[in-house]
Parts: C-alpha cells; sequence; structure tokens
C-alpha cells in the first residue's frame, strides 16, 4: 500500500503537475470560446422572443365578459404575443409599426368634445368630468420609424369618391368616431342613416363624396343575441359558426377599404351551431352540451371570415384586419367592482395579457397569416393586419373608468358606479390606431 502511494506521489511531479495545469487552461478556454460562439448565433432569437413574449400571467382578472377559464388553448407558437416576427404582416413593408413606446407628447388633442359633435356619452371623459387629463398628452411611437400625426386634408383626398367600412363591435364604433372626430375639422360628416338601436351608421362628407360606415356585428356571423343596451341577458347567444352575418356581407362590394374586427364577444356564454347541429358550447352549465371553448368557435368564425375576403368575394378592397382589445379591469369584472383608475401608461414588460386575450389574439395570427399565404395573384384583395394589441394593452389610463356617467360622484363621493375599462376616451389612445390607418392606407 506504500509503495502504491510512493509511486503515485513520485508521478506528481512539476512537469506534470505543469501539464494538467495547461490541460484544465485549454479545456476552460475552450469551453469559453464554444459558449460566445453559441451566444453569438442565438443571442437575436432569444433577445427578441424575451422582448415580445409576455409569460402567463398570475391569476387576475380575465375579459369583461369571460363566463369561465377556457377549458382549453390552442397548442401553437402562435399563443406567445410575438409582435416582433409580424413585421411583414405590418402593412407598410417599410418597419413594424405596432412596436413602439407611448412618449409623452405636450401638444393638444385634434379634437376636444366641444369640437366634435359625434362622441357618444359613454366614451366623453372631458364632458363627464373625469378628473386627470394626463392620458390626453401621449403618442405612440414605433421603435423603427416615424409615424406621422394624422393629416385630416389628405386622408379625405384620398378618399375622395370612395367608401370605407368598420365592421365589428362596439370597438368598432368605438373607432370609426374617433376617426369622424378627426376628419370633423375639416368637414363635419351627416349622418345618412342609423338603425334602430344606433349601433349601425353611415355618414356622407359632401365635399369629397366620401361615406364611411360601421356596422354592428360582434360575432361576424349569424347570432342570436338576447341582451339589453346595458349588457343584461334573458338567454345564451346562439352563434351560428358556418353562416357569415349578411349584415356586413351584403356591403362589402360597396367598400373600397374595411376595418374589421371581434373578439371580445366570444368570451360570452354561447351554444354553437354548425350544419344545422348543435356543435357545443361555451360555459353552458346545466345544458348538457359539450364545452368546447370560445377558442374553437373563435377560428371557425375567423377562418370563415378570412375565407370570404380570399376565396368567395371577388371584389377588389383593402381588408384591415384588427386584432383583439385587452381591457385592464383590476379587482373584478365590468359587473363585479372592477375599475381601472391608473394614471400613467404601462412600460414594457410592466403587464403581461390575461390567458384568454393571449389565446385569442394567437388564433387572430395564426389564421390571418393562413389567409395571406392562400392568397392567389388572381384575387384583388388587399389584407393587412392592424395590431392594435400591444399599444392598447400599454394604455390602462385612456379608459372611461366610472367616467362613462355624467359626473358619477357628484351626489355620493364614496358612491359605488359601473366602470368601463375597455372602451376609450374620446379623443384619447384610440386617435393613435387613426394614426396608423392613415400610414397603412395613405402614406404607404
Amino acid at each position: 500500500m506504500a509503495k502504491n502511494r510512493e509511486t503515485s506521489e513520485q508521478n506528481l511531479t512539476p512537469f506534470s503537475l505543469q501539464n494538467h495545469n495547461l490541460f484544465c487552461v485549454k479545456f476552460a478556454a475552450l469551453f469559453f470560446f464554444l459558449g460566445l460562439a453559441f451566444r453569438l448565433l442565438f443571442w437575436d432569437s432569444f433577445s427578441l422572443s424575451s422582448f415580445v413574449e409576455f409569460h402567463k400571467p398570475q391569476p387576475q382578472t380575465v375579459s369583461t365578459v369571460v363566463s369561465s377559464p377556457p377549458k382549453s388553448s390552442p397548442d401553437s407558437d402562435a399563443l406567445q404575443f410575438n409582435i416582433q416576427n409580424q413585421t411583414s404582416f405590418n402593412g407598410s413593408g417599410k418597419c413594424n409599426l405596432f412596436v413602439g413606446d407611448w412618449v409623452s407628447d405636450s401638444s393638444e388633442p385634434m379634437y376636444t368634445n366641444d369640437s366634435c359633435h359625434v362622441i357618444e356619452p359613454h366614451q366623453n371623459c372631458m364632458k363627464n368630468g373625469k378628473p386627470d387629463l394626463g392620458y390626453l398628452y401621449w403618442r405612440w411611437t414605433p421603435k423603427e420609424c416615424e409615424l406621422p400625426k394624422f393629416n385630416a386634408n389628405k386622408f379625405l383626398s384620398v378618399m375622395r369618391n370612395k367608401a370605407m367600412g368598420f365592421v365589428g363591435d362596439s370597438i368598432s364604433r368605438n373607432h370609426v368616431q374617433s376617426l369622424l372626430c378627426m376628419l370633423s375639422q375639416v368637414e363635419q360628416a351627416v349622418e345618412v342613416y342609423h338603425d334602430k338601436e344606433y349601433r349601425s351608421k353611415i355618414w356622407k362628407f359632401p365635399s369629397h363624396n366620401f361615406t364611411l360606415s360601421v356596422i354592428w356585428t360582434p360575432f361576424l356571423v349569424k347570432a342570436a343575441i338576447h341582451e339589453d343596451m346595458n349588457g343584461v341577458s334573458s338567454s345564451m347567444v346562439q352563434l351560428y359558426l358556418d353562416t357569415l352575418d349578411k349584415q356586413w356581407t351584403k356591403q362589402f362590394n360597396t367598400f373600397d377599404y374595411v376595418v374589421i374586427g371581434g373578439g371580445k364577444w366570444f368570451l360570452k356564454s354561447a351554444v354553437y351551431h354548425e350544419n344545422n347541429t348543435v356543435a357545443g358550447c361555451h360555459y353552458c352549465p346545466g345544458k348538457n352540451l359539450t364545452d368546447v371553448g370560445f377558442d374553437y368557435a373563435y377560428r371557425k368564425v375567423l377562418r370563415l371570415v378570412f375565407d370570404f375576403f380570399t376565396k368567395i368575394s371577388s371584389h377588389n378592397a383593402t381588408v384591415l384586419f384588427r386584432t383583439t382589445t385587452p381591457d385592464h379591469f383590476e379587482n373584478g369584472e365590468w359587473f363585479s367592482g372592477g375599475y381601472c383608475n391608473r394614471t400613467v401608461p404601462f412600460k414594457e414588460g410592466e403587464i403581461s395579457m390575461v390567458d384568454v386575450d393571449s389565446i385569442m389574439r394567437g388564433v387572430e395570427v395564426e389564421e390571418f397569416e393562413k389567409a395571406v399565404t392562400s392568397l392567389g395573384s388572381e384575387n384583388g384583395v388587399k389584407l393587412k393586419l392592424l395590431d392594435t394589441t400591444f399599444l392598447s394593452l400599454l394604455r390602462p389610463d385612456g379608459h372611461p373608468g366610472p367616467y362613462r356617467q355624467f359626473q358619477p360622484f357628484a351626489k355620493d363621493k364614496n358612491g359605488k358606479v359601473q366602470n368601463d375599462c375597455l372602451h376609450w376616451c374620446l379623443p384619447g389612445p384610440i386617435d393613435s390606431w387613426n394614426d396608423i390607418v392613415m400610414e397603412m392606407l395613405v402614406n404607404g
């Protein structure tokens, strides 16, 4: 035993130790350079994904209208909030208009509630007494390019002798009112039609022979809705996933430009119909039906909508598909005391999308990309993505909140009132959507 130990000690000569140390140094250097090469090769992809991915959030409020968490979610990479990779679909072909920051802007808004007379009472935050007006002084600024401010003269000039339609839910109506207010600084629109509930309307700009319409169709497909103007339902929605709503399809051929979007209504309890048969539901306890989830229905509907644009209709129009709009209710829903009392925008990384919004946008991006890929050269439709989700997510300060009502705390400062943390004050953050529309349709 002693002899073996002596032999081992004899092998540890200074020369042997030097070789051993040299080997360790070489090995460490090799490991370092391999690591450096790996970092250089793959750093871009890692940094991009960490920059735009919204990690699964901690439990918090979901949509204003969701009835239950989704039972399943699509297992696609598109569920990641990867707007950085959507550059090719931003419509301008120059840069990504949808990646940027809200930058402080001291200039006055283009209009006020005094200069624009088409603002609905629920979005007239100034008149209703919203005390903090800081939400007016921010401007969406893409990181890689300049986004000019909306130019009403130029917009109306390009739209001369043309027609434009906004198709969707109340967010579409909110959007078109913003556009009307911005255009009113050059020419006041004349309302020439409204439906019984004033949800669908048509305006004319006589000097430019420009027609602007909004068509209320919250599901984009045929639906039996049993709900009053305050959102109170008397029965579940009956949704027909294989039949587009004729309210908008029969007018599509009259439009040169269409801005279409939806999403939020699919979070409501509903029974789904396909091929004259009940195909399932979303949150329908006691109905003895399979809950297939809202994402199943939304995907079916979007596929049908995009097929209409790319395969069925031969009309050459420019279509902007608007992505979902996250809400900012905190500590409850619209019906359970949820509120939005923040006064400044979020910075990147300070907020994550709730699961339902992440799933919804994932479905939208997937189906949009498929539709764009399927477009043939013989089809004249131009399909572009109006990706307002991320920039809207960062603006919790721009909603009416309790000021959806006139002076809500005039009688009781501590009174409990319903909040609106989904729609946007006018003027407000939604005006920047029209800066982007201008860039995509006119400047682009």
